[in-house]
């Protein structure tokens, strides 16, 4: 579908029509509002019953602290035209701040942009945020576009290749066709309008995504076919680097694009602005992007030109047609690139090739800090098999170059911070990191990749059932209640694993949670690991060195064969997360590494036990998720054991 028609454009008293022969995009004025899409036929393929204001908008939700607050839509005051001519127009809605507005909105500049191209089937849309030093301080946990789309045509739902489904209505999440469930995003639908949707569990959180796999998301009408699509060319502007877990699409039909928020992250991941601290970001551009098929071709194909289309804009990043300054073009950016080696002594005597390590520049901080950050921008590769990177079209400015590699502990960062020039090309050399290391490995439990995905995840209760999820080879900690099953698993005693004789896969619980009891309360949890040590007993003997257990994740309390709750613990993390992961059917929050270190002289000659009690009780999604755990000798030990 094509058309040689130049871009119009029209502007009423208050509302601005973009026009390119292929889509039509009707936006409020000055609101910035968009209230309708006419393409292939269809007059609005927004919901034309909400209000104007409640069909395709910019908001934020913002506070003076914390990581909740007032939520809102981002409504301009003013409205001009910044290009317009037969091959583009771009047009503006602003909305600016003054001391008086304070208490009532955040106080920042906001510049909602809106471009339509000659021959293209969508339309782009980004953000100018901008906050003065004098103004005063705030938070802002989010900031997205969100999209509301005809509930009467759209019906089929695409994350990726495998997560893709018929959805149910939003009329089924209503209280006469719903059961609600633990929280209100989450209903059991038992009576909704189609019947092949009873019993099944709808919950938006059930379809997150990390950033590195969020490119293209969206929805799909049979009749005609058409699809709409949300593509984000660049993690650039989004925060917590690649593995931030984000919301994309769910029942309303609803498409979202996210640039701020603190699902699956917490408090940390807020964006703070401190006093007298100035900032300025822009958000986007992403593209809306429409597409049908020809000769009455299968609807559901409409996925796989969606992802071509995405591939496209990928590559055409950073793209050369925003008109504002803020935002470079290819030629104002910069490139780096080296060679990520890894150096842990007890894999091999040299550096071996970062092969898959992820490679970023992220805003100066400390190591791993690129997680929580949201007020910059972020960029990042993946190392090949030889462990080269390099990572184009940097915006100008001073970062730090960060890194890690699945298989191995920890994070890495350059010694000194990097400045990116425009029209730049650096070349790092060898980067060599060096993963923790005390001593030989002892034993281990899980792979350190930085999720719980490789643990036990229990087949979900038959009355919380998401179809999409059974059996899916990647996905199935996305049904709903799993937490529930570990007090049907374990319902008087906890896990138990035994060095050499457990399985991580089957035998430990993907999530440390606590146990619901016959009374509805719930209780600690202590885990156990019992494992052997042949030459070491209980000695103070100055030649016998300290054992060090590195946790990956997190933990709550750990005792060494001593149970007693009421003795102090060996270590303890303290009041960590306040991510909801677990209740939100994420595999992973974020990253900490813990170092405990245990003195020979708590070990025995013989079988050992390591408890590892979480003692937050106040509800079922409190918990731990583990990515690894490992025991390493002392560092005077004579050589490496092998891996178990």
């Amino acid at each position: 579908m094509s058309s040689q028609q130049g871009v119009k454009l029209q502007i009423e008293s208050d509302h601005v029509v973009l026009d390119n022969g292929m889509l039509k995009l009707t936006i409020s004025k000055p609101q910035g509002m968009v209230t309708g899409i006419q393409y292939n036929g269809v007059t609005n393929l927004l919901e034309s019953r909400n209000d104007e204001i409640d069909r395709g908008y910019w908001d934020l939700v913002w506070s003076k602290t914390g990581s909740t607050g007032t939520k809102g839509r981002i409504s301009g005051t003013s409205f001009s035209v910044i290009v317009e001519n037969e091959e583009q127009v771009e047009v503006s809605f602003k909305r600016t701040w003054d001391p008086s507005l304070e208490g009532q909105l955040p106080s920042l500049i906001i510049d909602k942009r809106f471009i339509m191209l000659k021959n293209s089937s969508g339309f782009y849309s980004y953000g100018i945020f901008e906050h003065l030093a004098e103004w005063s301080p705030f938070n802002l946990p989010q900031v997205r576009i969100v999209f509301k789309l005809s509930k009467d045509k759209f019906h089929y739902m695409a994350v990726s290749d495998n997560r893709q489904r018929f959805m149910p209505l939003p009329d089924d999440r209503s209280e006469k066709r719903s059961k609600p469930l633990a929280y209100p995003e989450a209903v059991l639908l038992v009576n909704p309008v189609e019947p092949e949707f009873k019993g099944e569990v709808d919950d938006k959180y059930q379809y997150s995504c990390e950033n590195k796999d969020l490119k293209v998301h969206g929805w799909i009408c049979s009749d005609p076919a058409v699809g709409f699509w949300q593509i984000t060319p660049s993690n650039e502007f989004r925060t917590g680097g690649l593995v931030k877990q984000n919301l994309t699409s769910h029942v309303g039909p609803i498409n979202l694009a996210m640039f701020l928020s603190a699902h699956y992250a917490g408090d940390e991941m807020v964006l703070k602005l401190k006093p007298g601290e100035p900032w300025k970001k822009v958000l986007g551009p992403v593209f809306m992007y429409l597409n049908t098929t020809t000769d009455g071709g299968d609807p559901l194909s409409l996925w796989e030109d969606a992802k071509r289309q995405m591939a496209v804009e990928v590559q055409s990043w950073p793209y050369s047609f925003p008109a504002s300054e803020d935002f470079p073009k290819a030629e104002q950016r910069g490139r780096i690139s080296g060679r990520f080696l890894v150096h842990d002594w007890c894999v091999s005597e040299t550096s071996i090739p970062g092969n898959g390590g992820y490679v970023g520049l992220a805003p100066p901080g400390e190591v791993g800090s690129w997680q929580i950050d949201g007020k910059g921008y972020q960029f990042w590769t993946q190392a090949d098999e030889q462990g080269f990177f390099s990572i184009a079209n940097v915006r100008p400015g001073e970062y730090n170059l960060y890194a890690y590699i699945p298989g191995f502990l920890g994070d890495y960062k350059f010694g000194s911070s990097v400045t990116i020039a425009p029209g730049s090309s650096m070349d790092m050399g060898d980067v060599v990191y060096e993963p923790p290391r005390h001593g030989p490995t002892l034993w281990e439990i899980g792979y350190p990749d930085r999720t719980a995905s490789g643990f036990y995840v229990p087949d979900v209760d038959p009355k919380y059932i998401n179809k999409l999820y059974v059996n899916h080879p990647d996905s199935r900690f996305r049904q709903y209640g799993l937490w529930d099953r570990y007090t049907e698993l374990y319902p008087d005693k906890d896990v138990v694993y035994t060095v050499g004789k457990s399985d991580w896969a089957k035998d430990w619980f993907y999530a440390h949670i606590p146990r619901r009891t016959k009374e509805g309360e719930y209780v600690p949890t202590t885990w156990q690991i019992k494992f052997y040590v042949d030459s070491v007993g209980n000695t103070s003997s100055s030649d016998v060195g300290d054992y060090l257990l590195r946790v990956a994740v997190a933990t709550a309390h750990v005792r060494i064969n001593n149970q007693d709750m009421s003795s102090s613990p060996l270590f303890s993390t303290g009041v960590i997360g306040h991510d909801n992961t677990i209740g939100r059917h994420g595999i992973h929050g974020l990253y900490r590494l813990y170092e405990v270190l245990v003195p020979a002289a708590l070990l025995w000659k013989g079988e050992n036990i390591f408890y590892f009690t979480q003692t937050q009780i106040e509800g079922p999604f409190q918990g731990i998720m583990y990515d690894y755990i490992r025991l390493e000798a002392p560092p005077s030990s004579p050589h490496c054991l092998s891996l178990a």
